[in-house]
């Protein structure tokens, strides 16, 4: 059967993830894989004991469709806790198959053909395809790895057309967290232009300098702001698909609408599971999260360092974007694959968090949700690169 004309202008230019391209060639040459964001060690017991807790207690048909009550219960307590964010867990809280779906959702509820998105880069690869799934215009700013936001360039990507900006902080792929001068200069815009801010907060728990601020805690913000995160990145869980949206009543609900036809709910035992979670890890679980992610960027960051690469040690996420250009003349797609076939070391080309290709071709992204061993092992591989 093919596409209709609307459905291919929709997805036309789109390729497949890149991302998860790299895992695929990963594997079938045995190499490191430090390309897509999945750790390769476990998550707490806690959340293995109770999702096998669950399926034993016959927790096994549908939740209710905007996510079990009592993992709504759980996020609405984090909030209030973490933030000082009052979240009412029966009209603001939605469980989503992963913040990805979570984002898609989202913006299907509150885009409309025509509104303009403004995305910052570079930027997570679906932010600029989930726009265009709106039938909406991508309005890309510059966020530099140094240095704060050009706020006069970012006031100027605004208009009448503009719905929605998205948000990363901490940011993938840069690791940058933005300050809270930075996210007033955001909250203003949208208040001023009334349109929405959409943060993807996935990696909140996981940052090394500065300190996360939702935000919906800023003046002004709690009613025109979309919060989606996730257990995905925080428990070490990427597989269980468990993403989480807190926004206004009237967006939840017609948010909840797209996300019912998208995915109809997310798995329930695992729901029950990140609950459990959230009721009882305490802060020396979070800062524990951190503190380890902080030893592995700096044992990845030393070796890219060590091996031509230059880079900055992240603020936060679990990502370094190195610049190869001293070592390689290669484009960043050609360079990931001989990196990965001769080196065995996979990262990801940096074209790909870009609109415009020949803004990432120097770059390369790799992922340090590692066992220290892992990155060890790939430091070594690193230094004979050069050789």
């Amino acid at each position: 059967m093919r596409p209709t004309t609307r459905t291919a202008r929709r997805t036309h230019g789109f390729t497949e993830s890149v991302i998860r391209g790299m895992t695929r060639l990963a594997n079938e040459h045995g190499a490191i894989n430090l390309a897509q964001g999945f750790p390769n060690f476990p998550c707490p017991d806690v959340l293995k004991d109770a999702a096998a807790r669950a399926i034993r207690d016959d927790v096994n048909q549908y939740a209710i469709t905007w996510g079990a009550a009592r993992l709504r219960n759980a996020l609405a307590a984090k909030y209030q806790d973490w933030y000082g964010l009052a979240v009412d867990p029966m009209t603001q809280v939605t469980v989503t198959c992963g913040a990805t779906e979570a984002m898609a959702a989202s913006l299907l509820g509150i885009v409309n053909p025509g509104d303009e998105v403004v995305v910052f880069e570079p930027f997570y690869e679906n932010y600029g395809p989930d726009a265009i799934l709106c039938d909406a215009k991508p309005v890309f700013v510059p966020m530099p790895a140094e240095g704060p936001i050009d706020l006069d360039r970012l006031a100027k990507a605004f208009s009448a057309k503009t719905r929605a900006i998205i948000v990363c902080t901490p940011n993938n792929p840069t690791g940058r967290v933005l300050s809270r001068t930075e996210l007033s200069a955001i909250a203003e815009l949208c208040q001023r232009h009334d349109a929405f801010a959409v943060t993807d907060e996935i990696y909140e728990h996981i940052y090394y300098e500065g300190e996360h601020i939702p935000i919906a805690t800023l003046p002004g913000m709690a009613d025109r702001t979309i919060t989606i995160s996730g257990a995905s990145k925080t428990f070490s869980i990427t597989g269980w698909r468990i993403g989480t949206i807190v926004a206004p009543p009237d967006v939840t609900d017609a948010i909840r609408k797209v996300h019912d036809f998208l995915t109809v709910g997310a798995p329930a035992p695992l729901q029950e599971a990140v609950a459990v979670a959230l009721e009882t890890l305490g802060d020396d679980y979070y800062q524990g999260l951190a503190r380890d992610y902080g030893r592995r960027r700096d044992i990845l960051c030393a070796g890219l360092l060590k091996a031509g690469f230059k880079c900055r040690p992240p603020q936060g996420a679990y990502y370094v974007m190195g610049d190869f250009s001293a070592i390689s003349d290669l484009p960043d797609d050609e360079f990931a694959k001989w990196l990965t076939a001769e080196h065995g070391i996979a990262p990801v080309p940096g074209s790909s968090f870009y609109s415009r290709p020949e803004l990432g071709r120097k770059y390369v992204r790799f992922a340090f949700c590692k066992t220290d061993e892992m990155l060890q092992q790939a430091v070594e591989r690193l230094q004979r690169v050069r050789d």
